[in-house]
């Protein structure tokens, strides 16, 4: 194992034993449903810095693989939808961590009538290799877990996704980017990077890396604040940097003839005199009607005089044309 996953291991071990609540900034709420009651504890150890699964992106016969279980709120909140032995699976290399997630459970189910906490099954692994069969899971989620990786075991991370991922299966992620790749002085701190600080790539990279690793559809759901890196703090710097925290659903399917299709909240609006318009392609606008679109169908459509293609909001939530 590498010596600076040792130190991502030391500082979540002991993150386990005495909840931290400065080691990431989450930045959305929990799920708030009738009868979900989520342990203290549990909240005290969400260690994440965005939302990955929407409620409305799970079905009850969906198999959720969560990496880095934390305290275990989203795997609960997975299986809040699944209902199901079987039904989450919580991937985490960090005893500690996998023994207060379970003990979370255990009080979950006091709290909950309808959890028990068979519904989760607890893993003992490492993202980068999953000790999963191929192709068995539906749906995967990780939070403010993949930053860490130094860009090689990025890769193979994201790679264990798409192998343990069903064909179309979805995969729901929320990370740290930084608007311009940050000094070595920086990524070569172990601490740093284990605080979710300094292993932030690019969000073109990011994006980049996705496609690379197999997903053909991306659908980027939101960019907002993470942290200010301040050069006061951290003198490497030479000015405040300021890292966000961006929200992705990347499927895996084949890649369009385009290449893969990055959706980042364009949308396409058709104002000619006839009712619809059809494309070479074969794709359908209706008059007055916005539709998402995708980068590469954006910058087709831009060559059209009649077509308005709107600026990127980075909340992408399926659909579109093309």
């Amino acid at each position: 194992m590498s010596i600076y996953l040792d130190t991502v291991k030391d500082v979540y071990a002991e993150a386990a034993r005495n909840p931290d609540a400065n080691l990431c900034c989450t930045t959305s709420p929990v799920w708030r449903l009738p009868d979900l009651r989520i342990p203290e504890r549990m909240l005290a150890m969400n260690y994440g810095c965005g939302s990955t699964v929407d409620p409305r992106d799970l079905r009850s016969t969906d198999t959720v693989l969560y990496v880095g279980v934390g305290g275990g709120l989203e795997a609960l909140q997975f299986a809040y939808c699944t209902r199901r032995v079987g039904g989450v699976i919580a991937v985490d290399p960090v005893d500690e961590m996998r023994e207060r997630a379970a003990e979370n459970f255990a009080e979950a189910a006091r709290l909950n009538p309808w959890f028990r906490p068979e519904f989760v099954t607890l893993v003992n692994g490492s993202a980068l290799d999953l000790p999963l069969p191929d192709n068995c899971a539906t749906v995967a989620a990780q939070n403010c877990l993949f930053n860490i990786f130094t860009e090689p075991d990025l890769k193979q991370a994201l790679a264990e996704i798409c192998r343990v991922l069903k064909p179309f299966g979805r995969f729901y992620t929320s990370d740290p980017i930084t608007p311009a790749p940050l000094p070595p002085a920086l990524t070569s701190d172990d601490r740093m990077r284990a605080h979710c600080l300094s292993g932030c790539q690019t969000f073109e990279h990011y994006l980049n890396l996705l496609t690379e690793a197999g997903f053909g559809r991306v659908e980027v759901r939101a960019r907002i604040p993470y942290r200010l890196l301040c050069p006061s703090e951290y003198p490497e710097l030479d000015r405040p940097v300021l890292l966000e925290s961006v929200e992705v659903a990347a499927i895996k399917e084949p890649e369009t003839e385009d290449g893969p299709a990055v959706f980042l909240g364009r949308m396409a609006i058709y104002s000619g005199a006839s009712a619809k318009w059809t494309g070479p392609d074969g794709s359908l606008l209706h008059r007055g009607i916005p539709v998402s679109v995708s980068e590469a169908a954006a910058q087709r459509l831009q060559r059209f005089s009649d077509i308005i293609v709107t600026e990127p909001t980075y909340r992408s939530h399926g659909g579109g044309c093309c």
